[in-house]
């Protein structure tokens, strides 16, 4: 198998009034007042520039993308010394007001969050070519003012795939998805891809509920924020025999932890993979149930995007997360790592140093090509 993978290896229209506003009060649309600079040595270093960010449906405390790329526009704010604001939306109705007001406020560069505010981030940026965007999880706009942040988060969910498979102790692991959208799909593919590694090496015969890489088909909640179905789609996993199971489901996955606590205080093992943050940092609950995360460091990349558009060299060539540059990586297992044993944390480096090398190869239909 070690061949037969395949890599994926500014505002028109605006008055000088409000170009000039330095302090801003937003309303509606779930958008929060601007917060004063946090201080720091370099607090004063760049009062007159304004960094804004729009989070998608999932909301800025999803405890995984949006949280993680807002972390990065405050960690801007401290480091760069400038002003911020932001808008968090409740639905998807809410991106074009959201985006609209960051562009009314005068911002310098607007971070969107997913791959869903795609259209509406394009539409701002095409009637607003003085004001740079730059949009999380989406490579699909070609314009000169927008910056894509992407990652290639099959490579890392493929390590989470082996561990996962490696762990087990029933023999069957399960995935599920939010919505089936590449940004979804190619972490479900990369730990298919990595279960499938497992078996083909070792002699394995691990199952993979919930997700078919062939087909593209599998089971998704529909939305990012009902974490009802997300316990009852874990319960059904778990029903099957699945002893791990990785949501790629944002918010959504509040409730596959849920299902985990709660079928361990039954008597079973059962662990889950969290996605895009390090769960065991930012799930808030059941973190000596997390196996792993299958991180995208989307907080890091963020502030290195302000910080190019205040150094003024922004670009429009895509930011593309790997394990080579560390864009996402495998977190550390934490509580769990008794039940990891040595030599398989060496084997998962290797793997790591395998792919990076293009020794092994990853592929997604999803990734950034």
């Amino acid at each position: 198998m070690k061949n037969s993978l395949r890599k994926i290896s500014r505002g028109t229209g605006l008055s000088a009034a409000v170009l000039g506003v330095s302090a801003l009060v937003l309303s509606g649309c779930g958008a929060p007042p601007a917060e004063e600079s946090s201080g720091g040595s370099s607090a004063a270093a760049n009062p007159d520039y304004l960094g804004c960010i729009v989070s998608d449906s999932g909301g800025f405390d999803d405890r995984s993308f949006n949280q993680s790329s807002y972390e990065g526009l405050k960690k801007a704010e401290a480091d760069l010394g400038i002003k911020i604001n932001q808008a968090e939306s409740q639905a998807e109705t809410d991106f074009g007001p959201n985006v609209d007001q960051m562009v009314q406020a005068g911002c310098n560069l607007t971070v969107t969050v997913g791959f869903l505010l795609a259209d509406t981030t394009k539409a701002a940026a095409e009637q607003n070519t003085e004001a740079n965007f730059a949009i999380v999880d989406d490579n699909s706009i070609d314009l000169p003012n927008v910056k894509p942040i992407i990652y290639d988060t099959a490579q890392a969910a493929f390590l989470a795939g082996y561990a996962a498979a490696a762990t087990s102790e029933t023999g069957k692991v399960a995935t599920f998805g939010g919505i089936n959208i590449p940004t979804v799909t190619i972490f479900m593919d990369g730990f298919a891809d990595g279960v499938k590694y497992f078996n083909e090496e070792t002699g394995g015969d691990v199952q993979l509920l919930g997700w078919d890489k062939e087909s593209q088909n599998g089971t998704f909640v529909g939305n990012f924020e009902d974490a009802a179905a997300g316990k009852t789609n874990t319960q059904n996993f778990i029903n099957e025999g699945a002893d791990i199971i990785m949501p790629v489901a944002g918010p959504v996955g509040s409730g596959t932890l849920d299902a985990v606590i709660e079928a361990n205080a039954g008597g079973k093992d059962i662990k889950a993979i969290w996605v895009d943050s390090d769960g065991y940092e930012t799930a808030g609950k059941g973190e000596e149930f997390i196996l792993t995360s299958v991180m995208k460091l989307m907080g890091d990349a963020v502030e290195d995007v302000i910080s190019t558009d205040v150094e003024g060299t922004f670009d429009n060539s895509p930011y593309v997360g790997t394990l080579e540059n560390g864009g996402v990586a495998l977190a550390p297992f934490h509580d769990q790592e008794a039940n990891v044993p040595a030599d398989l944390q060496a084997t998962l480096d290797g793997l790591k140093e395998q792919i990076i090398s293009g020794e092994i190869t990853v592929e997604s239909a999803a990734s950034p090509k």
